[in-house]
């Protein structure tokens, strides 16, 4: 009886393969052409962590004094061109690498000058970070050091991991920056898409749920609390009934602009420098410099009030 059973396992395990491999040949987007074609998501979950690494050295005391700077620069180049090659050759399946360690592919040297431009940034993304910081420290009064807003503000850690992002973005790298950022998202519950234009001194408080859209542009000095949604008013779609790709369709936020939690901001709107914008608002339209708007209370709590 239990051999009997075995074999009826068998033939049905036998026959979900058969429909598996079947469906990994239909040409249907889900599955790589070639294994070594295609980017590997640990693998870039340590070269973003390195990348910190570089950005805040000695914070892992796991890596701390392990390596130079020098060899820990040169350890990510290699792994970025690697990661770079395998999305370039992914999303062309025109591209043909004819070796599996050292990519050898027509874009190679395109895949070695984004590595090097992102390397390059790293001392400048590292003043502008710096801000960051001390606007986290500035903005939270529960902040007891600098130390304290590197080591345990999620929204630093999500604006950081952006703005590495946001290089290889502007360098036309596809897919590698949004796994960077969504990477980070997992962790931390923000979500900024890595072709958002941030501005110096972001601080985004506590940060759960904050949603940054592709074409968003943040100013100088900005707070954002949890929740906060700055996200597309519509979609536009072409003849076909598919969605325009490409437009500017997310918010540009000024300078000194602080948004509360739970406040919604959608469409190719601008909102003024000085402005703030109350918790709950759900906001579609432009807004002057200096503007203080809140959302209205409830018909249901202006009676509660009113009996008291």
């Amino acid at each position: 009886m239990a051999d009997d059973k075995r074999i009826r396992l068998s033939g049905a395990l036998d026959d979900i393969a058969g429909a598996l491999q079947e469906s990994y040949t239909d040409g249907v987007g889900v599955n790589p052409d070639n294994d070594e074609s295609f980017p590997r998501r640990d693998e870039v979950i340590e070269v973003t962590e390195k990348l910190l690494e570089l950005i805040f050295p000695g914070f892992d005391r796991a890596s701390c004094g392990t390596l130079s700077t020098e060899a820990l620069l040169r350890e990510v180049y290699d792994r970025l061109v690697d990661q770079i090659c395998r999305v370039m050759r992914s999303s062309d399946r025109s591209i043909v690498c004819d070796c599996k360690s050292g990519c050898r592919c027509k874009d190679k040297d395109h895949c070695s000058a984004a590595a090097l431009a992102l390397l390059r940034e790293l001392p400048r993304l590292r003043e502008i970070i710096k801000k960051d910081v001390a606007a986290g420290y500035a903005g939270d009064p529960a902040a007891t050091s600098f130390d304290e807003v590197v080591l345990s503000y999620p929204g630093l850690k999500a604006i950081t991991v952006q703005r590495l992002a946001h290089v290889l973005y502007e360098h036309k790298i596809p897919l590698l920056p949004r796994m960077m950022t969504e990477f980070v998202h997992a962790q931390t519950g923000i979500d900024i898409h890595p072709g958002a234009k941030l501005g110096e001194g972001i601080f985004i408080d506590h940060g759960t749920g904050v949603v940054i859209g592709e074409t968003a542009i943040l100013g100088d000095n900005i707070r954002i609390y949890q929740g906060v949604t700055l996200g597309a008013g519509n979609f536009p779609k072409d003849a076909c009934g598919m969605l325009i790709k490409g437009r500017k369709r997310h918010p540009t936020i000024g300078n000194n602009v602080t948004i509360y939690s739970g406040a919604s901001v959608l469409g190719d709107v601008t909102i003024g420098d000085n402005s703030v914008i109350g918790g709950n608002v759900w906001l579609t339209e432009s807004l002057p410099a200096g503007t203080k708007i809140t959302a209205p209370v409830p018909e249901n709590r202006l009676r509660f009030a009113d009996s008291k």
